[in-house]
């Protein structure tokens, strides 16, 4: 295969280099310009996928997994009519006549590969996960693993990593057909890729589509946010199978999906190998899996948010919390600061801090470039250790809270935020901390009044959300809370920065745009 690259490489060099010499000297020419792309198949291009096919479909598996469900009241047509009891009666409801939970036999479906000839077996750590319509304490009793001659075998539980969503799993057998993983660094967009599984329970499905983005960020895997985007047609039940490319290497772990409708839209994501296969040689291994870990709770620099910093957007995450006496705390780094730069790589929305963290070792010591009230600043931390992923602090959104607001009095400088921002301001005494539900010793105004028609509105801001600082400036008073929105206008920005709270939930930036 290494010849087989090499040919492909020199060909598209000497057919580039004819082309360059048919132009001027410096001159450019249009992207699709004729002679500049290669439109001849390229070598390992297949009229047909049926010998890859053939070749790959011994390795990959179906995997199913039984657990005990317990059925939720309340969940029936009959609920709040007369024949409700009589449903209950009959096993309808959560409990039998003795108050007892009812439970069900649930299963759930996934795919899997081998990568060895004595039986290990790779999958997303969410096909063999407990379905949170368990409740609490389900846990999946067996998993059973069903090669493609429709051979069944009881699988354990090597290892798995909730972080990176990936399982290990081991069946007894011998002389079984196997794959390897590739390279995904060498994958690039446009390029031909095939995805085997499991869709729907229907056993080995073979689709095919070409790679449609890499380095994709869908906001759900935390330090391993980063996946190959595909057209090929995954489904529900394709989890934890193989992506291959055209070499038959696998290059990736279809994982997730984009679905308005739950089935396939041409949108679908694997996990590259270059991050599964470090993880699977670890939990191989039995060695515990462990992530550098900063201590931060971070958002993205929104255009908003950067604009109000005075920053290029997609440069850079502001800080939005810090962890007492973890490794950032340590170094000096505080709430506010922009992270741009981490040990020598740029922080941006393909190459964002988590990512970089957590792929450094435990224990590094390295510089941290920052942005601190304008000014750069470098300092030198030395990572801990990430925490499982289920004692890991909330980070989230802000809770879409129903509360209304307290009232009062308008004043003056209520007015003036009103016409300049959509939001009205009251002081956040002890009294209404206390009705607000949160600590008194919260310093910050609380939001008494939204403009529907406002950038705040639009934002999710509501009455009884609690603003701790505007431009990185804390205030404790309506006044202040006017005085700094007020310079954001005179100084012609055009929108304010907001550090915002509701309820107890962790606190984060929000970028709003001024009235003029």
């Amino acid at each position: 295969m290494r010849y087989a690259y090499a040919i492909t490489a020199a060909l598209l060099l000497g057919g580039t280099g004819a082309t360059l010499v048919m132009q001027p000297v410096g001159a450019q020419v249009a992207q699709n310009a004729p002679g500049a792309i290669n439109a001849a198949p390229q070598p390992g291009a297949p009229m047909s996928f049926a010998d890859l096919a053939a070749r790959l479909q011994p390795a990959v598996v179906n995997i199913s997994t039984t657990q005990k469900i317990q059925v939720k009241n309340g969940g029936n047509a009959f609920s709040g009519t007369p024949f409700e009891e009589l449903f209950r009666r009959f096993g309808g409801g959560g409990t039998d006549d003795n108050g007892r939970p009812i439970t069900r036999e649930a299963t759930s479906l996934g795919s899997g590969f081998i990568i060895s000839a004595d039986g290990y077996v790779v999958t997303n750590n969410h096909v063999i996960s407990a379905s949170p319509e368990g409740g609490t304490g389900a846990v999946v009793s067996s998993i059973t693993v069903t090669l493609p001659d429709r051979k069944e075998y009881k699988a354990t539980i090597v290892g798995r990593d909730q972080a990176s969503d990936l399982a290990l799993l081991k069946i007894d057998a011998k002389n079984l057909p196997f794959v390897q993983f590739g390279d995904s660094t060498r994958t690039r967009v446009g390029d031909w890729v095939v995805a085997i599984g499991n869709p729907f329970g229907l056993g080995g499905t073979v689709t095919a589509g070409i790679v449609s983005a890499l380095h994709r960020s869908i906001g759900v895997n935390g330090p391993y946010d980063r996946y190959i985007q595909t057209d090929a047609s995954i489904n529900q039940g394709n989890s934890g199978g193989p992506m291959f490319d055209l070499q038959g290497n696998v290059i990736g772990i279809n994982t997730a999906i984009f679905s308005p409708t739950g089935g396939n839209v041409g949108i679908g994501f694997a996990i590259p190998a270059e991050e599964a296969k470090p993880i699977i040689d670890q939990l191989r291994s039995g060695n515990k899996i462990k992530r550098g870990y900063l201590g931060v709770g971070i958002q993205p620099m929104t255009e908003d948010i950067a604009t109000s910093l005075g920053l290029a957007k997609d440069r850079g995450e502001i800080v939005a919390r810090v962890e007492p006496g973890e490794a950032a705390a340590r170094a000096g780094i505080r709430q506010g600061d922009v992270i741009v730069r981490v040990n020598g790589q740029e922080v941006t929305p393909d190459n964002t801090l988590s990512y970089i963290v957590g792929k450094t070792a435990v224990g590094t010591r390295m510089p941290i470039e920052l942005i601190r009230e304008g000014q750069k600043k470098t300092l030198t931390v030395t990572l801990g250790e990430r925490p499982p992923e289920d004692q890991l602090a909330n980070n989230g959104d802000i809770d879409n809270d129903d509360a209304q607001g307290d009232g009062g009095a308008q004043t003056a400088p209520d007015q003036s935020t009103r016409n300049t921002i959509g939001l009205g301001f009251q002081t956040l005494t002890a009294d209404l901390a206390r009705r607000l539900g949160v600590s008194p010793t919260i310093k910050g105004v609380v939001i008494n009044y939204v403009d529907p028609s406002s950038d705040a509105a639009a934002n999710g801001f509501q009455p009884r959300d609690i603003i701790l600082q505007i431009n990185n400036v804390p205030v404790t008073t309506a006044q202040a809370a006017a005085a700094q929105i007020e310079a954001a206008k005179k100084a012609k920005r055009p929108t304010a920065l907001l550090f915002a709270q509701r309820g107890n939930n962790p606190p984060r930036y929000i970028g709003v745009q001024l009235r003029n």
